[in-house]
């Protein structure tokens, strides 16, 4: 009897330990909660701040009220010195530019009265971003896209340069004037101002030629020993021209800004007067009836022709505007380019020289051949065309 109590009990630990094998074994198996896996990330909270803005576009000088002024909210981090928090700061002042739908209201755009619209700086500052400046460079009717750009809108800058050979030591244009050439031996006499006619061949000692001797003066050229194909003669040639440039063009900027074409007006230049109409003068025995009379017509005032701009300002940023400085006064040709309204993209352009020209293209060097055409053409020149001169106006 009691071995079979003892039999009941170690089969009854047997189950329960049985299953509660089981039990850990299938909450194992079970994924594990995202909640309890996870650790509970607290939420950052972003402190914002309301800034005043305007809602449309408004004319400088416009009195500024609630139908174009609104509050919106912005990251105290972008929070900079100068907005505007209340409506009531703004309401009543006039603009002192003119500003854009959405635009951050600061306290340099606006003003108390008519008379401080332009009464410190200049509008055109005010027309910059931050960490941006204006320069102007020269432009005329084919480097400014027939002088479409126009106030607001994006170009490109392309620059032309002119590239020669330099000596390192005098920074000379080669090859290089009044120098002793084909080795320099005993008696070398270099600037002579004087020379004689020598005939080099393979009979003559080249350590003896002396600068005097190959006429290095004023007008002469280094030159070189080269051997005649046919003659199998040894010849000492000099260039025939002085070096000619090597032209390279390449896209320099990309999206600027154009601030103004032309001149801005001076704060201090005062409106033209108008110009007075001519006086008629009073016929004898006629009474003035304000008409003129058909003897003294009345004079047609002539209207002034538009002055044709010569300058562009760019909004570039600081490095920009110094390469600008640099290739103006090193004489480079800079052309404009005007991009789509809207569009920011970048493309990388690559610099364009004759040999890229010729590999680009497919453009084949023309091969010598024994005829050619008739008349001789040694400049490219546009045609002459009928409408190129303008008709005289008949009286």
């Amino acid at each position: 009897m009691r071995k079979g109590r003892i039999f009941f009990i170690i089969a009854l630990i047997l189950i329960l330990g049985l299953a509660a094998v089981g039990i850990f074994y299938f909450r194992s198996m079970q994924p594990a909660s995202s909640e309890s896996a996870a650790e509970v990330q607290p939420t950052q909270v972003v402190d914002m701040v309301g800034v005043v803005v305007v809602t449309q576009q408004t004319p400088r000088g416009y009195l500024l009220n609630e139908t174009v002024l609104g509050v919106i909210e912005i990251p105290r981090s972008m929070y900079i010195e100068g907005y505007f928090t209340d409506l009531a700061q703004v309401v009543g002042r006039q603009a002192r530019v003119d500003l854009e739908a959405n635009m951050l209201l600061t306290s340099s755009m606006v003003v108390d009265s008519p008379d401080q619209l332009s009464a410190t700086g200049s509008l055109a500052a005010l027309s910059i971003p931050r960490g941006m400046v204006a320069i102007s460079i020269p432009i005329n009717r084919l480097t400014s896209v027939s002088y479409a750009p126009q106030p607001g809108d994006h170009v490109n800058v392309i620059a032309a340069l002119l590239m020669v050979d330099l000596d390192t030591d005098y920074q000379t244009k080669t090859p290089n004037r009044n120098a002793a050439v084909l080795g320099a031996g005993p008696g070398v006499v270099v600037g002579a101002e004087t020379a004689t006619d020598l005939s080099v061949d393979a009979n003559t000692d080249i350590s003896k030629v002396t600068a005097q001797s190959i006429g290095a003066g004023p007008t002469s050229l280094i030159g070189r020993t080269e051997i005649d194909p046919l003659l199998e003669q040894t010849l000492y040639a000099v260039p025939s021209e002085e070096q000619r440039p090597r032209l390279v063009s390449q896209t320099l900027l990309q999206d600027a800004i154009v601030l103004g074409v032309g001149d801005f007006p001076l704060a201090s230049q005062e409106e033209a007067a108008p110009t007075p109409t001519p006086e008629v003068p009073p016929v004898e025995g006629e009474e003035q009836t304000g008409e003129l009379t058909s003897e003294y017509p009345q004079a047609e005032l002539a209207t002034p022709e538009p002055k044709l701009p010569d300058l562009i300002t760019l909004v570039v940023n600081p490095q920009d505007a110094v390469t600008l400085n640099y290739l103006v006064y090193a004489g480079a040709q800079l052309t404009l380019a005007l991009r789509p309204s809207g569009d920011d993209t970048r493309v990388q352009t690559e610099a364009t020289t004759l040999d890229f020209l010729l590999k680009q293209y497919n453009i084949p060097v023309p091969v010598k051949l024994p005829y050619g055409a008739e008349p001789r053409v040694d400049d490219l020149m546009p045609p002459k065309l009928v409408n190129d001169a303008a008709p005289t106006p008949q009286p």
